[in-house]
């Protein structure tokens, strides 16, 4: 019966180790400042679209609130290309799609 002391002292050991990890690694991200789906402020996905495999034309937003740049991006595997980018709208702009005579 003495023997069974030590295994049973290691899984007890084996499961406080599995039961504090979940908090182990809240505190190590609090810690860091790396908080899990917390994107940038900066930037935001407008839109993305697969034109092949492996690659996508991504509209993004960039920068501070009141001067927002519109990007135009080809994401490959192997790089990132702007192909093209929009100014900043003014304080009156209407947005892109409301502002078409086709629309």
């Amino acid at each position: 019966m003495e023997s069974t002391a030590p295994a049973l002292m290691l899984v007890a050991a084996c499961v406080l180790v599995l039961v504090m990890l979940p908090a182990l690694t809240r505190w190590i991200q609090r810690r860091t400042g790396a908080e899990a789906g917390v994107a940038d402020p900066s930037a935001r996905l407008v839109s993305a679209l697969n034109v092949g495999p492996q690659q996508r034309v991504v509209t993004i937003e960039v920068g501070p609130a009141q001067g927002r740049i519109t990007l135009v991006l080809g994401v490959t595997q192997q790089n990132v290309t702007c192909l093209h980018t929009f100014p900043p709208a003014g304080p009156g702009a209407l947005p892109a799609a409301a502002g078409r005579a086709d629309a």
